[in-house]
């Protein structure tokens, strides 16, 4: 199983400094290695020269019967074991070892006897001197690196930002606010040169633009069309209304309220989507008002008070809510249906089939029905429209035991 890795780990900047840390470590660490090597195998050829040189001036007075000079001597002790070995060997050799606690380049060769003639080099000025460079490397790579990962930060820190702002803009779109745009100011100015950034704000705006133009237009066809049905469906209810008695006159009336209803629907609809409703706001008694609804309604309708409470709402837009709502529940649900007053939650709860699952995901969508339910799928939709007017939350999810449950959360009054 891949673990998960921990929150922080997921913004853009955070991957960005860690993956611009890791390379310059990653270069500082590889010319800091290139530095050391070049510059102690410089150091120590010189020392190693200087050392061989005075093994040959010690070989050729020792040869000689001179005096050998002072640091030359024939198996000095501190002359490493492995450098004695390869002098009796019969080869000359240099090693860099402690002695007398301090850094000293040995070169040793052979002599008669198959004894080792060795002479000492301080070598603690040299071993300074790379110390020196390490800890300049060192400290100049930690120094690069925090510059590099502060000018990176920063320079990526901008375009998180401006990819923030898009994100943000596009989740108010799709909450429904088609007015947002990004409005990147890159995009303002075509001689510049946009970045990607900038083609995904432009796009965008582009979409939101083209989406809002649609949906105007189709509001606009939906009014026209309910708009230019009433007159005739008013005449048509008139001329219903002349017919003589009968089964047949009966169908005709009932399809023509229908048509009506389905009008009266449509407009309403199309004045919600607009935006521009107004809100008529009065003081309202929640458990008066869900009698009242349920006694409009004519259905065997529970109405249960667990809790009253007083409300700041527009009345008719409230009861529009809760009417469809029961209706709702008695239409496309069984019996019993229970509507349920908490504080400022009303539940409308039956005990059919429950909601469709695209509804509970998605809400409800006009004009679709699932599982051979009858009607437009407006109903719903109306609800769910004045509610957002009113300012309240209306969700639907199915109860755990079977049924649809709606539920509506009202914004309180200030005294309670």
């Amino acid at each position: 199983m891949k673990p998960a890795l921990p929150r922080w780990a997921g913004p853009l900047a955070v991957k960005a400094a860690v993956f611009i840390t890791v390379m310059c470590c990653a270069l500082a660490a590889l010319l800091g290695v290139l530095v050391h090597v070049s510059v102690t195998n410089q150091t120590v050829g010189q020392a190693r020269g200087q050392a061989l040189s005075r093994l040959t001036d010690a070989t050729q007075a020792y040869e000689a019967g001179d005096t050998l000079l002072p640091g030359a001597g024939v198996d000095p002790e501190g002359l490493p074991g492995s450098l004695r070995s390869l002098a009796a060997s019969g080869l000359r050799g240099t090693m860099v070892s402690q002695h007398q606690g301090r850094p000293t380049m040995w070169a040793a060769g052979p002599v008669a006897g198959h004894r080792a003639l060795a002479v000492e080099v301080d070598y603690s000025q040299q071993a300074r001197t790379i110390a020196g460079l390490d800890n300049s490397i060192l400290w100049s790579s930690g120094l690069a690196i925090g510059v590099t990962v502060l000018v990176g930060v920063f320079a990526v820190t901008r375009v998180t930002r401006r990819l923030h702002a898009t994100a943000r803009v596009a989740r108010r779109i799709s909450t429904g606010d088609l007015d947002a745009r990004v409005d990147d100011p890159l995009t303002k100015d075509p001689s510049r040169p946009q970045d990607e950034v900038a083609a995904v704000a432009a796009a965008l705006d582009t979409m939101a633009s083209t989406l809002q133009s649609k949906l105007l237009s189709e509001q606009r066809f939906t009014a026209d069309v309910a708009h230019e049905l009433r007159t005739p469906l008013t005449g048509l209810h008139a001329a219903a209304e002349l017919l003589p008695p009968g089964r047949p006159t009966e169908l005709v009336r009932d399809r023509v309220a229908a048509l009506r209803t389905l009008t009266e629907d449509l407009l309403e609809i199309s004045r919600l989507d607009t935006g521009r409703e107004k809100l008529d706001v009065g003081t309202e008694e929640l458990g008066a008002l869900a009698r009242r609804v349920v006694r409009a309604s004519g259905t065997d309708t529970e109405v249960r008070i667990v809790r009253g409470a007083r409300v700041e709402t527009d009345r008719r837009r409230l009861e529009r809510v809760l009417g469809n709502l029961v209706a709702n529940a008695h239409k496309h649900g069984r019996e019993p249906v229970v509507l349920t007053v908490d504080g400022a939650v009303v539940t409308v709860r039956d005990h059919g089939e429950g909601y469709p699952r695209y509804l509970v995901a998605h809400g409800p969508q006009r004009f679709r029905t699932e599982g051979g339910a009858t009607g437009h799928g407006l109903g719903l939709t109306i609800a769910l429209g004045q509610a957002e007017v009113l300012g309240a939350r209306l969700t639907f999810a199915n109860a755990v035991d079977g049924g649809a449950v709606a539920t509506l959360i009202l914004p309180m009054t200030e005294e309670q």
